[in-house]
Formats: C-alpha cells, sequence, structure tokens
C-alpha cells in the first residue's frame, strides 16, 4: 500500500532490533510475522481507531472520551499481554464494549479476559456484540456440550442484518454478512474514523479461510466483500481513504479489497467451470486453479493452505451442483 513513508518503517524495524516489547507508531504496514507470536505492537488507523497485532487475529480499539472499544480479542494464551499493551499504550479508560467479527478462537480467545477488565453498571462484564450465530458456534444449545467458558460467550447478540450504536462520538455500525467465512461474520463501520473492521472476511497473508463446516460459503464471501467495497470510499487515485483492517495482514484501502475480491471471483469461476464438466477434486487441484496468485497468498502449512482454500470451493460448488444447498 503507498503512502507509507520508509523512515517510518526503517523507525519500527529499529525499535525492534533494540528489542523492544509494545511499540506505537503512526504506520498502516506491520510486517506480516507479527500475527501469534505474543509480541504485541499498536499502530494508530486513524480517527479514534488503532490496530493491535501479535495476540492472534488482528484486534481493532477505539479509544475516546467514553472509554475503550474492541473489536476481536485474539488468542487466549495471549489475552492477558493483550490487555496490558492497550492500558500501557493506548488508554487507561473502562472498556465499554467488545464486538466479535466471528467465532474463530484466534479472534474470540481474549473475550473472557477482557471482558472481566471491563466495567458497566452493577459490575456486569462488558457487552460483547457478535451475532446470534456466534453464540450458537460458541455454546451449543440444546445438549452439546459447550466447547468455550460461558464468560466468553457473547452476551449482546444481533439477530437481523445490523446492529449500530454510537460510542465515543462517532456511530459503530455492525452488519451480517450470511455464509462467508462463517455463518456468523460481522463487518464493522467506525463511521467518523472512517475504518472497517473486515475480520477474517478479508486478509492479506493467505487466501481465505472458507470454513465450511461453521456455514461457511464461497459466494457470501464474495458479498461480504462487496460489502465492503461499498462501505470504503477511496480518495485521490485509489489511494488512501477508509483504511480496511483485515483478520491478518496488514492495513488496506479500497483497491486492496478490490484485487482481493477479484482473485476470489478469479478463482471460484475457474473451479466452477471444472465442476460443471464434472472435474474430481484431484483433477482441479492439479489444473492450479490459484497459480497466478500463488505467490502472494500461496501457503502449504497453517490454518489457510492453498489445497484448502481450493478444496473448500470445490465442495462447496458441488454441493450446489447436487442441490444440497438452495
Amino acid at each position: 500500500m503507498a503512502g507509507i513513508p520508509r523512515v517510518v518503517l526503517c523507525a519500527v524495524a529499529g525499535v525492534l532490533a533494540a528489542g523492544a516489547h509494545v511499540v506505537t507508531q503512526d504506520a498502516q504496514r506491520p510486517p506480516a510475522d507479527w500475527g501469534t507470536s505474543g509480541d504485541i505492537h499498536t499502530f494508530h488507523v486513524q480517527g479514534n481507531v488503532h490496530l493491535v497485532v501479535g495476540a492472534g487475529g488482528n484486534v481493532a480499539v477505539q479509544r475516546g472520551p467514553d472509554g475503550v472499544l474492541f473489536v476481536d480479542t485474539g488468542m487466549a494464551v495471549h489475552a492477558d499481554k493483550l490487555l496490558g499493551a492497550v492500558r500501557k499504550e493506548l488508554s487507561q479508560g473502562p472498556i465499554r464494549w467488545v464486538v466479535n467479527t466471528h467465532a474463530h478462537e484466534d479472534h474470540t480467545g481474549g473475550n473472557e479476559v477482557i471482558g472481566k477488565a471491563g466495567s458497566t453498571t452493577n459490575n456486569n462484564p462488558t457487552p460483547i456484540v457478535a451475532h446470534e450465530n456466534v453464540l450458537t458456534r460458541m455454546s451449543l444449545p440444546g445438549g452439546g456440550q459447550a466447547p468455550r467458558p460461558t464468560a466468553a460467550w457473547p452476551t449482546s447478540s444481533y439477530v437481523r442484518g445490523t446492529k449500530d450504536f454510537f460510542f465515543n462520538d462517532e456511530p459503530v455500525m455492525v452488519y451480517h454478512v450470511e455464509t462467508a467465512h462463517t455463518d456468523g461474520d460481522s463487518v464493522v463501520l467506525f463511521r467518523r474514523s472512517d475504518v472497517v473492521m473486515a475480520g477474517d472476511l478479508y486478509g492479506t497473508t493467505t487466501f481465505p479461510r472458507i470454513d465450511l463446516a461453521a456455514g461457511g460459503g464461497v459466494q457470501g464471501l464474495i458479498d461480504g466483500l462487496n460489502l465492503i467495497l461499498d462501505l470504503a470510499v477511496p480518495k485521490h487515485e485509489q489511494e488512501g481513504g477508509t483504511y480496511v483492517i483485515p483478520g491478518h495482514g496488514r492495513v488496506s484501502d479500497e483497491a486492496d479489497v478490490l484485487e482481493y475480491r477479484d482473485m476470489v471471483t478469479i478463482v471460484r469461476d475457474r473451479i466452477a467451470d471444472q465442476v460443471s464438466r464434472g472435474a474430481t477434486l484431484d483433477q482441479v487441484k492439479a489444473s492450479r486453479p490459484t497459480l497466478d496468485y500463488d505467490r502472494q497468498y500461496g501457503a502449504t502449512t497453517g490454518p489457510s493452505t492453498t489445497a484448502m482454500f481450493i478444496e473448500a470451493i470445490f465442495q462447496d460448488l458441488s454441493r450446489q451442483r447436487a442441490g444440497g444447498r438452495k
């Protein structure tokens, strides 16, 4: 992404070389390997919103006169470090809200720690906002054993397509995207700050993970990326304007999301053509439908590999072709 002064990037590298534990800079491009190390770093995005990396999935923190709002809370193992970094570098104010973009533990593992650290009336934990499908995934009502502690569950789930509230002098808009990365994805817009938190609908480090077992689907993922594009307004020549925080990777602008949306659409169409002609999964993989994007997004290990991306699209489209989902 253009617009990041080279001197800023060099300064960040110099501080890291000196062994600093927490860094705060007005930069939009944290190094790609700052993901799950537990080495927490904070960056001002714009307006009231900051990016916090190193605790798992990216965390957005909005701070202001009303207190602090978290979007996602990283991994449980790093929750105390995340909280400490935010308290030290960003705000000592009360934590009034937590919003979860989806249910995966690299984005919600710190819910219990962050929620208990918050303050509301009558000493109740901080409200945790998420779509009701996130609550379903985390609590498994109806007889299944709950996979997550009760204190980590959303306490302010919403059912319809949107939820909004006013905090720190700006509207916070939460949009549900159906059948995308999962069935409980939310996109969060900080309207005055002009920042979108995309969660795992969008990333800059790997191909997207389409979690079919959690209700995901490729068309919903594309719909979610289109929603982000609808919310984003670029500055002159597509540089800057609305900034988009991905689930993993660097802060982006509209042009970055557009390229990612086009990539997913092109790969989907390539696989759809082969599915329509009766190709097997092995045949689709052998055709390398992601070849021209592998250098940028390809991975052979980790939670979101190239093979997993191809297989998820193949299974989703095959299921639709067989009439398993309308």
